[in-house]
């Protein structure tokens, strides 16, 4: 006990020197508060506001001084941009099969089909273009029958979708008017910083436009859930469902960012949602205005992995950072330039590569036709190649239905080409015969092939192009054995048909 007791009293000292300390600290900060404006006043310097300031020169960014800041509102930034945020309203009619469809006498009646059932989404959209252009994620819109945007003042529009991108989760629509809309002006999302005061306005659970503030949690985050993009704004600024494709503020009123997802357990926020950078939607948003129904980004002819640990110890790397080049295609831009398996990419126009995604990005964000500098270590050496952003080949072979009694029937498929591997959200070098659609009710669909999936191998053979698949399955056999590749994985099966 009276060891226990001998411990107990410094931490008592420690606890009143501590309570002093704070309460001069508090006075210290009062006293400076009122001072403050009288320093203002009198045009002397204060070093402490230098300080909060961040620094001699650097006014864009500081914490809050003085009570008049403090009491400053967001609401003039809102007046200003909250009319460019819309509301989306998705509907669709999904037709249920009938029971009896084997029925012969009731097929005659009913046609094999019961009465459709309407189901609707909501999100938001944001007017890039007084145009009448309006961006939103394309899990909004996507399989929708018809699409109506709602204005800030209480008009209703119907919309034509005029892009989407289900890898980027984003969608483009035109709303018709001969008036101009009140739009929000794009801005540089590569300026952000960790810390800057961001608005998200959009209409979450559908209770009507709603503004939350917060800041920028982090930039650049990534594996985030959407399947071909993995460059997020992170912002504690609440998002919920509704929120989604709606907009993120900087406080100069431009778009720095669309919302798209959060991290949550009860499906509420929690202060951790995600945006997609508004250079990514500029880039989206001017194909869509050149009359592109798909976002194209530029060929590169390399494949690039994570640089682990291990990697970055082996070749010398401070940090586990860069791209590391996995494979680069004969006669592409990469190849051309002088990009070599093994080499990493430490920085791309002058911006350095944290990651494979990071890379990615840049590359999504930069015009097909221009160029690129990539800052690369080879043979423990850096140097610098000129790589052209070039426009993605596409295959001369025109897709294939298949047809016959076999178990593909009813699926189209083609040449795996860059282009359509690019237009398909698929990863990595083109192999193989892509399944391009699926006839409902075929065999094929029974089977469950979808659009997407890369036929390998069919009963111990190859699949390189449609002509050999159409081969494979003009063979008369019972037994069927065959190798898809579906996100990334090689799925294997085999039945009797």
């Amino acid at each position: 006990m009276g060891a226990i007791l001998g411990q107990a009293r410094p931490i008592h000292v420690s606890v009143r020197i501590a309570m002093r300390l704070s309460a001069f600290r508090a006075g210290l900060l009062a006293a400076i508060v009122l001072i403050g404006p009288a320093h203002a006043q009198d045009g002397l310097a204060d070093p402490l506001q230098d300080l909060l300031r961040g620094g001699e020169g650097e006014v864009e960014r500081r914490v809050p001084f003085g009570r008049a800041e403090i009491e400053l509102s967001f609401a003039p930034l809102v007046e200003k941009t909250a009319p460019g945020v819309v509301n989306v309203y998705a509907t669709r009619t999904e037709r249920a099969r009938s029971p009896f469809f084997d029925d012969p006498f009731f097929e005659e009646f009913f046609g094999g089909r019961m009465p459709g059932r309407e189901r609707s989404s909501l999100g938001s959209g944001v007017l890039v273009d007084g145009g009448g252009w309006v961006v939103t994620n394309h899990h909004v819109i996507k399989d929708a029958d018809e699409v109506k945007i709602a204005t800030s003042d209480g008009r209703e529009w119907a919309s034509k979708v005029m892009l989407r991108d289900e890898s980027l989760d984003l969608a483009v629509l035109k709303l018709e008017a001969p008036d101009a809309f009140p739009a929000v002006p794009l801005g540089d999302s590569d300026a952000l910083a960790v810390g800057d005061l961001v608005l998200a306005i959009g209409n979450p659970f559908g209770v009507g436009q709603t503004v939350t503030s917060g800041i920028v949690s982090a930039v650049a985050r990534t594996h985030q859930g959407v399947r071909d993009f993995g460059f997020f704004i992170q912002t504690d600024a609440a998002i919920n469902p509704g929120n989604s494709g709606g907009a993120l503020i900087n406080m100069r009123g431009e778009l720095v960012g669309v919302p798209t997802s959060i991290y949550s357990r009860s499906g509420g926020s929690i202060g951790i949602g995600f945006a997609i950078p508004a250079n990514v939607v500029r880039a989206v948003a001017a194909a869509a205005m050149r009359g592109e129904t798909f976002f194209e980004r530029p060929y590169v002819g390399a494949t690039f992995e994570t640089v682990t640990p291990q990697i970055a110890e082996a070749l010398g790397l401070p940090l586990p950072r860069g791209a590391l080049v996995a494979a680069v295609l004969p006669d592409g831009p990469c190849a051309r330039a002088g990009l070599k398996p093994g080499d990493v990419v430490l920085s791309m126009n002058g911006v350095d590569i944290g990651s494979v995604d990071a890379l990615g990005y840049r590359i999504a964000t930069t015009p097909i036709g221009g160029q690129a500098e990539l800052r690369v270590l080879t043979g423990g050496e850096e140097r610098v190649l000129v790589v052209a952003m070039e426009r993605a080949p596409g295959g001369d072979a025109e897709p294939v239905a298949l047809d016959g009694a076999h178990p593909f029937a009813g699926a189209v498929v083609a040449a795996l080409s860059p282009r359509l591997a690019q237009r398909m959200g698929l990863r990595g070098e083109p192999r193989g015969v892509v399944v391009a659609e699926v006839a409902p009710g075929s065999p094929a669909a029974g089977l469950g092939l979808k659009p997407g999936d890369i036929l390998r191998e069919v009963n111990g053979v190859a699949i390189t192009s449609p002509e050999m698949m159409t081969d494979a399955t003009a063979r008369k056999t019972r037994r069927w054995r065959f190798t898809v590749e579906r996100d990334g994985r090689l799925l294997q099966r085999a039945l009797r048909w």
